[in-house]
């Protein structure tokens, strides 16, 4: 294969830092009992991910990695080598080799590289006139090739429809390790999403990166119902339901990282979607301080926290950080001195010290449920996830007015949207202009690659609308305007992360006045507006003058 011996691939992965001793060490015992290939067995164990595996292989063994692109997009040409090599078909799919004329080339990729066999086999096959160039495959890749060459000349489908044959799939090797590798692919791309759609003909896997879906890679459907049931068998599910959604759970160690995946199913007329919420339990970035409020925002928002009681609602649309503001501000404000309560669903994150309670409404335990019994344990402060009725807001109001503090969410567009939908849920306005104390408005924006961003100017009459709402100490810093590129970095995206932009209204007696008379939206906004609040937009110029993201995203965010 032209490649130079390779250093043993565990030795290799070491000192290149990418796994541990320890993850050696189970890898070694797994294939003792099992069998199998080192590398694999790293990827299925979810102690690397495919993509660095590829990599130390290929600085190891000299070989290149396949790209998409030099894919053929039928089985014509691997039907053509095949013909040529006079080897039979079924010899190539049972040793899952494949290959493929390029001028006076052949390329070739297979399961397992290092079986000596397989050179000897083609270099027997085809005359010195094509020299042998094998390359290192993504298995995704390479499955698909072989599906599309099992499938040639013949019109087959999926028939196991019965749960003993769709379970043995689901815990076959390639399957697994597809899994595994759609897992470890998105953890190593920031995703916070996976989505898996059935169509007609393919199924599509979409990553949602940086609050943006992106195809990550299409294959065949009939491929479908293996990788479908492996999903819903490791998050708990009934594999054999297919007409009803279902949601599930299930924690595993992708990548190096251990994690959380929330995976819920929803019937189509093609098959299950299945959308996977990726969430590592090890993260960073639960400080209040990392999630991008600007100076004056945060002593302010610090401040509300800081009250003994009342309550503080987060609002926005889904995806917007509401629950990670939720989650920050309670790492921030936990001393240990006080008694904290959660009622959440699901629990996203748990958090050491804090009480967690998953609310079950199926068996009738719901947020109202809950809190009434949550109050008896004395707590300081208590966090709902979200209100979404009269009577988890009554008792929200309630628990305030009787000196806790209150944290929660709302899905509504702005701030002063708030008030509105709780007057609208039935809540009094004399409840409700005495017991919330703030409302916090937020959405995320995309952070500008830090690699490829270049500078960026914008017109006079823009510059000066922007610097009109700046606060003075931002102001006294030069603008610094950037605009998104794209490289490999950044999947050629021109940005990576994401970072929050807020409008923060506090409850002022002028405020209180307004809710009791019950005036509109309108109305609350523009005393907001008197009383020198920043709105959404004005806050993502913030970031943008900072070159922290670019006008254009700020606009695409804030566009309603």
């Amino acid at each position: 294969m032209n490649a130079s011996a390779p250093q043993r691939l565990g030795e290799y992965l070491i000192a290149q830092q990418q796994i541990s001793e320890q993850d050696l060490q189970q890898a070694l015992e797994f294939q003792q009992h099992y069998g199998g290939r080192l590398g694999a067995i790293f990827v299925r164990l979810g102690a690397l991910s495919e993509e660095l595996l590829l990599q130390a292989l290929s600085q190891s063994l000299g070989l290149p990695i396949l790209r998409p692109e030099q894919c053929p997009f039928d089985s014509a040409a691997l039907l053509e080598l095949i013909e040529l090599s006079q080897i039979d078909k079924d010899w190539w799919l049972d040793q899952a080799v494949l290959g493929w004329l390029n001028n006076k080339q052949i390329i070739l990729i297979a399961r397992d590289l290092l079986d000596d066999s397989l050179e000897e086999t083609l270099e027997k096959a085809f005359s010195d006139e094509y020299e042998l160039v094998w390359h290192l495959s993504r298995s995704q890749e390479l499955d698909k090739l072989l599906d599309m060459l099992e499938k040639s000349g013949q019109d087959s489908s999926f028939l196991g429809d019965e749960v003993g044959q769709l379970r043995e799939l689901a815990e076959g090797a390639p399957v697994v390790e597809f899994v595994n590798n759609l897992f470890s692919q998105a953890i190593d791309q920031n995703v916070s999403d996976v989505h898996i759609e059935p169509e007609e003909h393919h199924f599509y896997a979409r990553y949602r990166r940086d609050g943006v879906l992106q195809e990550h890679l299409s294959l065949p459907v009939a491929r479908f119902p293996a990788i479908a049931s492996r999903i819903k068998l490791i998050a708990g599910l009934d594999i054999a339901e297919r007409r009803l959604p279902q949601d599930g759970r299930l924690n595993t160690r992708v990548s190096g990282q251990s994690l959380d995946i929330r995976v819920s199913t929803l019937p189509g007329v093609h098959g299950e979607s299945i959308v996977m919420r990726l969430l590592p339990k090890d993260r960073d970035s639960n400080h209040l301080d990392k999630l991008g409020f600007a100076p004056d925002h945060y002593r302010l928002f610090t401040d509300w926290v800081s009250e003994p009681h009342g309550i503080i609602l987060v609002t926005g649309p889904t995806g917007s950080g509401k629950s990670t503001t939720l989650y920050s501000t309670l790492d921030h404000i936990n001393d240990r001195k006080q008694k904290i309560i959660t009622v959440e669903d699901p629990v996203e994150f748990q958090l050491p010290h804090i009480t967690q309670v998953q609310t079950h409404s199926e068996i009738g335990y719901t947020f109202a449920q809950a809190l009434r019994s949550i109050l008896r344990q004395d707590p300081d402060i208590v966090m709902i996830g979200e209100i979404r009725d009269l009577e988890t807001a009554e008792i929200a109001v309630q628990a305030s007015l009787t000196g806790h503090m209150v944290l929660s969410t709302l899905h509504t567009n702005d701030a002063v949207s708030a008030f509105t939908r709780l007057l609208d849920m039935g809540v009094e306005p004399f409840l409700v202009a005495t017991s919330v104390r703030a409302v916090q408005a937020q959405r995320l924006v995309r952070t500008v690659c830090p690699v490829c961003s270049q500078p960026d100017e914008v017109l006079p009459e823009i510059y000066q609308q922007i610097e009109a709402v700046l606060p003075e100490e931002i102001k006294q810093t030069p603008a610094n305007w950037r605009k998104a590129v794209g490289c490999p970095e950044c999947q050629h995206t021109g940005y990576q992360g994401r970072v929050g932009i807020y409008e923060l209204v506090y409850i002022s007696p002028e405020m209180q006045s307004l809710i009791l008379k019950r005036a509109s939206g309108g109305e609350m906004s523009e005393l907001a507006q008197q009383q020198g609040y920043r709105n959404l937009r004005q806050d993502g110029w913030l970031k943008a003058w900072q070159g922290i993201t670019t006008l254009e995203e700020v606009m695409r965010v804030t566009e309603s």
